[in-house]
């Protein structure tokens, strides 16, 4: 994915001061999630300030966040740095996915209210639209709030809780797998079968259905890991 998927103007941010500092953190987390700035790439603070059309303060305010989620690191004397995720750490964040997502599923199918239901429709057909039509932001946008709508009807607190401390970095790697040719289209289908148990109020197959979305979802997002390390690794090796 590269820049041109993400225009500049996706990041700017609305001047409401009560979520500013919320907006801009979200703006560069999700300029990082769309390309906009690479795993291994530094994140000057004037280009963040341009991108986004806000402070230093501001700017340096976000970064902290997002260290603290694990999404960028700070270097010594270089400074801000997308953090990179390497194949052995993805694969262990998916094996927590697919655990956690697969119950989620059936705790959604057996327990979610018709309300909560008819939300998780509505973010499945928006995601649908997005997928076919969308920009690389609103393809992740729609995907996340599939999975927030999904959460809410699980009911499940702990859940959530843990799910959300994963959350950048999963984030990051829904995005890298819904780079390869196809896998959008594979995922909605995947999507689709979740939907079909939800409806039968079918705990079991929704589970079933969630957690192989997540395990097809890895295989994807790890190959892409290992070919851009082996990639960054022959680079670094040419120019030392």
């Amino acid at each position: 994915m590269n820049a041109a998927a993400a225009p500049q103007s996706d990041f700017k941010v609305p001047r409401a001061a009560s979520v500013l500092r919320h907006s801009v953190t979200e703006s560069i987390r999700n300029a990082i999630l769309v390309g906009r700035f690479r795993p291994g790439e530094r994140l000057p603070e004037r280009e963040l300030c341009e991108m986004t059309g806000v402070s230093r303060t501001l700017v340096r305010e976000a970064l902290r966040q997002l260290e603290s989620e694990g999404l960028i690191h700070v270097i010594p004397h270089r400074g801000p740095v997308v953090d990179r995720v390497s194949p052995e750490q993805a694969e262990g964040i998916y094996q927590v996915r697919e655990e956690l997502e697969g119950l989620a599923c059936q705790l959604f199918a057996e327990h979610a209210s018709d309300a909560q239901r008819k939300a998780l429709q509505d973010a499945f057909q928006a995601l649908k639209r997005a997928m076919t039509h969308g920009t690389a932001l609103e393809r992740l946008t729609a995907k996340n709030f599939f999975y927030q709508q999904l959460l809410d009807g699980a009911g499940n607190e702990a859940l959530t809780t843990t799910l959300r401390l994963l959350n950048s970095r999963v984030m990051l790697l829904r995005s890298t797998s819904m780079q390869a040719p196809g896998r959008s289209r594979k995922s909605v289908a995947e999507l689709a079968d979740v939907m079909e148990a939800v409806a039968a109020r079918d705990g079991k197959a929704a589970r079933r259905a969630g957690s192989l979305h997540v395990r097809n979802a890895a295989k994807v997002a790890i190959e892409i890991l290992r070919q851009s390390n082996e990639a960054a690794e022959e680079e670094s090796a040419a120019t030392s």
